[in-house]
């Protein structure tokens, strides 16, 4: 069984997943429990980097489309998307969260989704 360590939407409340005009997207990963995972798949080392790009989609859609992307662990990965030139209705939001590890000479890069349904409601 994997080891759950992230990444995890960070959103205040469910009335929070309602998005309308500009909105700032964050996530955040448990680092203990990452580098048990790392362990469990041979990969101890020092963690170089973790990136996190974001996609969205109308929901039941095949395709995602890009975001943006962050490195900014401090602020929880932060990416604005601006939800304004979108139709309202149900969407899904996918943070991709990117984990480079050095293990002696090597360089692995170790990957876990989180996909959330939002709304959006901007006015008419």
């Amino acid at each position: 069984m994997a080891i759950n360590w992230g990444p995890h939407f960070i959103v205040p409340s469910e009335v929070a997943k309602t998005f309308s005009g500009i909105v700032v997207l964050r996530e955040n990963f448990d680092e203990t429990l990452l580098r048990k995972e790392l362990e469990t798949l041979g990969l101890s080392g020092a963690i170089l980097q973790v990136t996190n790009p974001w996609y969205y989609r109308r929901k039941n859609a095949d395709t995602w489309i890009k975001i943006g992307e962050s490195e900014d662990r401090e602020e929880n990965f932060p990416v604005r998307w601006d939800t304004s030139a979108l139709e309202n209705g149900s969407y899904e939001v996918l943070g991709l969260m990117h984990v480079s590890v050095k293990k002696a000479k090597e360089e692995k890069v170790i990957a876990r989704q989180n996909i959330v349904e939002v709304t959006v409601k901007n006015a008419a």
